[in-house]
């Protein structure tokens, strides 16, 4: 079979979306976790499990990370807790989906790749 040199760029950019689809590329955790550090820990506490010495008053408290356990499907494809609708989350704060207006939106603060790496951190969390 020979490949027109015009559609090689997309059949190339096809086979890619099909063997890494958006949203697969996996952050890296340990490169996270500085920033899991610096601006989750107060709430969600070092193992994630929603203890941290800020969250202790917090109505509702923080979502414990160990369970794995996540109620937004910020993306609305019917799958709460995916990837996509931690970075949702994350970026634009739990009120934007119905959550606790208590869960800072960090979308300004951080870039897409911090927060693809906290959503590794929050993965690695779960027991």
């Amino acid at each position: 079979m020979h490949l027109n040199r015009t559609l090689l760029p997309a059949v190339l950019l096809a086979a890619a979306a099909w063997l890494f689809p958006l949203g697969a590329l996996a952050g890296d955790a340990a490169a996270g976790k500085e920033k899991y550090t610096i601006f989750c820990v107060t709430c969600h506490g070092e193992t994630g499990k929603g203890d941290g010495p800020g969250g202790a008053g917090l109505q509702p408290p923080p979502r414990d990370f160990s369970t794995g356990d996540f109620k937004f499907d910020a993306d609305g494809n019917g799958t709460p807790g995916e990837d996509a609708d931690l970075r949702m989350v994350i970026a634009q704060g739990a009120a934007a989906f119905g959550g606790s207006p208590l869960m800072t939106p960090w979308g300004g603060t951080l870039t897409d790749e911090d927060i693809d790496n906290l959503v590794a951190v929050i993965h690695s969390l779960k027991e």
